[in-house]
């Protein structure tokens, strides 16, 4: 049977896979294999990026709708300004 190694696994997600295969008195490969299966068999068929799609219809819904007092740049400094700390964004 194949095998899989993962890295960089976040120390609070490893936690809480031992956790939940604790829980379910599973191993962690078992645990892993099986919140693994789950989530591809919640994936609506025919559709390979759920979450890709969803977005891509709500922006569609709701272009053209932003209504500004400003100029885009500013808009966009305001926005970006407001943000929490995350990942950086380029101009």
């Amino acid at each position: 049977m194949p095998s899989l190694t993962l890295k960089n696994l976040p120390d609070d997600l490893l936690q809480a896979l031992r956790e939940a295969a604790a829980r379910e008195r599973r191993s962690l490969t078992q645990e892993i294999i099986h919140l693994l299966e789950s989530a591809l068999q919640a994936r609506p068929k025919g559709s390979t990026r759920p979450d890709v799609d969803a977005q891509v219809a709500a922006w569609r819904r709701l272009a053209g709708k932003w209504e500004s007092d400003v100029d885009g740049a500013t808009e966009a400094k305001r926005i970006v300004g407001k943000r929490t700390a995350g990942r950086e964004v380029d101009f």
